[in-house]
């Protein structure tokens, strides 16, 4: 089968031009001006801009946690996000207690069987250290799975020793495994968690008084300095507040091959909307919390000028009023206290549109810099790229079409996620995906859905580069 998109405007993370493309199979087999192709399948692009599939590196799909599973499982988290213009993701599979690395990746890969819509591939996120567990990381690169990641924070449930974390990012040094880290200070979270439990301190609000940004900055620098020690490559995920980037610039200033995600909510969620009254606030809870306008201001700025890496979700829903009517228990749980709430938010289905809005339209970076962060950044450090992440010659047909003038306003009313609030409910955007592309097979289009379940493949990443 061949495809011929014809008159549209190609956006890469470098180049801006127009041409055509010329599509068989599942690859670009041609770009080029005034392409024909006998036989082939004509979509008019006329007026539209051409990127590659959007790549979120960071979600949790039918994930349990905190006494009850995440809202959304394969097929609904990733039909939502190819609405969103989002073609491939990278999902954290979990160690399990007493099994192996290898076991858990294989878990999540039934979890996504016969489910996936789109393209995905696992992380492994270490829940159970031991010997046996740091020997066994050699082994992942060959299930293609290269990257771990590891928990400075939730004690006694993930968290990890710095014994643990420096034989991990030993053993992943010399296997070629990308090591992500959740960056707070468990020991503190802990301690201080007990104290307000015990002085009846429980509101929404005191979760924010159990992560402080201090603590984010803290265990951000010590992993970076074990970073530097073994010269594994980092890469530290959902980083929140300026005191955590600075110490990632030290970090890469001293030659580290240290690297930083940010997260779309950090830019429009804030500790403000958590200190709300009643329960509201607790749509916010996430781990690490949302901080402060002048924080996304800088986390604006250093996704611009190259500070940060890339932009993703950590998608990880729960309902705010779950249980009810065959629903998964969700957000309400955290009525008994801040501490037993959920913690996550939505956002796989938004971050395109929001990011592309209010980047891009907002003056904050070109659509060049908007590919890059959302596309082409997180293809090459996770082993993608170039089946991933670009549109080139051989690179797979992952094609995104943005109107550039479409407006659209966000709802959980019309949205796809099956969560039953939206982080950015009412915000109006401009530039909107009108049909999504995965590998040669247009699976949304003009906002109709197009795709069989089980479609979506799981994908062997090999070593990614270091940015």
């Amino acid at each position: 089968m061949k495809t011929l998109i014809k008159n549209g405007t190609i956006v890469t993370a470098s180049d801006t031009y127009k041409a055509d493309i010329l599509i068989e199979g599942e690859k670009i087999a041609l770009i080029g001006n005034d392409l024909k192709e006998d036989g082939a399948e004509i979509i008019d692009a006329e007026g539209l801009v051409l990127m590659p599939g959007g790549i979120d590196g960071h979600t949790h799909l039918d994930m349990p946690f905190g006494g009850t599973t995440t809202a959304d499982d394969f097929f609904t988290g990733q039909r939502a996000a190819a609405f969103g213009g989002t073609t491939t993701h990278i999902d954290f599979a979990l160690q399990q207690k007493g099994g192996t690395l290898l076991e858990g990746v294989e878990m999540w890969k039934k979890k996504a069987e016969g489910k996936a819509v789109i393209d995905y591939g696992f992380h492994i996120a270490v829940t159970d250290p031991g010997e046996a567990m740091v020997r066994e990381i050699e082994k992942l690169p060959a299930a293609g799975i290269t990257s771990l990641k590891v928990f400075q924070q939730y004690k006694g449930l993930f968290m990890v020793d710095d014994t643990t974390l420096f034989q991990v990012m030993q053993a992943a040094k010399k296997a070629g495994v990308l090591v992500m880290i959740h960056s707070e200070n468990g020991d503190v979270t802990d301690i201080v968690t007990k104290q307000l439990v015990a002085a009846g301190k429980t509101d929404v609000k005191y979760h924010l008084v159990a992560h402080p940004r201090e603590i984010e900055a803290e265990a951000t620098g010590r992993a970076i300095a074990l970073a530097g020690v073994t010269g594994c490559k980092l890469y530290v995920v959902h980083m929140t507040c300026e005191d955590a980037v600075l110490e990632m610039k030290l970090g890469r200033a001293r030659g580290y091959k240290v690297m930083g995600e940010t997260c779309t909510q950090y830019m429009f969620k804030f500790e403000d909307d958590m200190r709300v009254p009643g329960y509201e606030g607790a749509k916010w809870a996430c781990g690490p919390p949302v901080r402060t306008p002048k924080d996304a201001e800088y986390l604006w700025k250093s996704l611009a000028d190259t500070t940060l890496q890339f932009v993703a979700t950590d998608h990880c829903s729960f309902d705010f009023e779950g249980g009810k009517n065959g629903k998964k228990p969700g957000k309400e749980l955290g009525k008994a206290g801040f501490h037993k709430i959920p913690n996550g938010i939505p956002g796989i289905e938004d971050r395109m549109p929001v990011m592309y809005h209010n980047g891009v339209n907002g003056g904050r970076y070109d659509i060049n810099r908007f590919v890059a962060i959302t596309a082409t950044n997180p293809a090459k450090v996770h082993g993608l790229y170039p089946k991933k992440g670009t549109i080139a010659v051989g690179s797979d047909a992952d094609i995104v079409f943005w109107d550039l003038n479409k407006e659209h306003t966000i709802s959980a009313k019309t949205h796809h996620m099956n969560v039953d609030y939206n982080a950015y409910e009412g915000m109006k955007v401009k530039g909107w995906p009108v049909r999504t592309i995965l590998r040669g097979k247009s699976i949304v289009v003009d906002g109709e859905w197009k795709q069989e379940k089980g479609a979506g493949q799981f994908i062997k990443r090999h070593s990614g580069e270091f940015l």
